[in-house]
């Protein structure tokens, strides 16, 4: 790995930080990750290193927000409306904690899609289930 990060991935500044990237594309509603150009390993959360190989070069790309649920709970606060928090693994290779926003119930295995107007957090967007789109 490279001594001087900066000859490989670039200036790092306060407008070229992975998190200010990544929330640039959530505004633009878009759901963001990057992959390793070295190893092609998908990276989320938004990082300066490939967690995978530790190389520094990542590009960003934008996920078409198709998932499936890897793990699902509901959270009941008291004096607030429950709520599903899930797991979903992203088709192009990464997971991501979210709120599923759905009808009825989501179950382990079901298809989900993101969705902005569901809601969205500074992790990413909501998801809703495939068929409520």
């Amino acid at each position: 790995m490279p001594d001087d990060l900066d000859d490989e991935a670039g200036v790092l500044t306060p407008d070229t930080a992975p998190d200010t990237v990544f929330e640039r594309f959530l505004d633009e509603g878009a759901l963001a990750f990057q992959r390793c150009t070295a190893c092609a390993h998908a990276v989320f959360p938004p990082r300066v290193l490939c967690p995978a190989c530790g190389d520094p070069r990542l590009e960003w790309q934008r996920s078409d927000g198709e998932g499936v649920v890897y793990s699902i709970t509901t959270l009941a606060p008291r004096g607030q409306e429950p709520y599903a928090v899930a797991l979903v693994d992203v088709a192009e290779g990464f997971r991501l904690m979210t709120n599923v926003v759905a009808d009825g119930d989501v179950a382990i295995g079901d298809p989900v899609r993101a969705d902005f107007s569901a809601g969205v957090t500074p992790a990413g967007p909501f998801f809703v289930p495939e068929e409520q789109k």
